[in-house]
């Protein structure tokens, strides 16, 4: 099993729209057997909730499904993660400087660096939380963007796990 946890602040908003968006592709490509797709936060506020109504809203308005509830990252996970997918470039220093090895830091990656659209400068999906639906509907247009690069690339990664 391959498996990618998607990281944001708080895991209420950007990584569960991550994570359901990413699961529904990898179901689509008939992978579910062979990749695992979960999320966290890289802090513990919100451990237990469920994703934030607007997060909600807008998946289901988009026809993705969600069953989510909040937890912290830690730094023990990394021996099982094979991905760790942060949403930020904030998240990227945190989940690096949490990576108990090298090795464990060269798992972490940018969600936005899967989209062959984004620049240098257009690293991040920002974060939603503090703004109007608007905000949670551009967060998940920019993870649909992205998540046809990172499908390819964890396939790619399956192949060679699973060879």
């Amino acid at each position: 099993m391959y498996r990618v946890c998607f990281v944001c602040t708080g895991n209420i908003c950007r990584s569960p729209m991550a994570e359901s968006v990413f699961r529904a592709h990898v179901a689509q490509a008939g992978l579910d057997t062979l990749i695992e797709v979960d999320s966290a936060g890289t802090g513990g506020w919100h451990e237990g909730d469920g994703a934030d109504p607007r997060t909600v809203s807008v998946l289901e308005g988009a026809g993705y499904e969600q069953d989510h509830r909040a937890r912290q990252f830690r730094s023990s996970w990394f021996a099982r993660l094979d991905l760790v997918i942060a949403l930020d470039a904030g998240h990227l220093r945190d989940l690096r400087s949490l990576a108990p090895t090298p090795q464990d830091a060269a798992k972490v990656r940018l969600l936005r660096s899967y989209d062959p659209a984004a620049t240098a400068a257009e690293t991040d999906v920002p974060d939603p939380y503090y703004g109007s639906l608007d905000g949670f509907e551009e967060c998940l247009e920019l993870v649909e963007a992205a998540s046809p690069g990172l499908l390819d690339a964890v396939r790619e990664a399956v192949k060679e796990h699973t060879a």
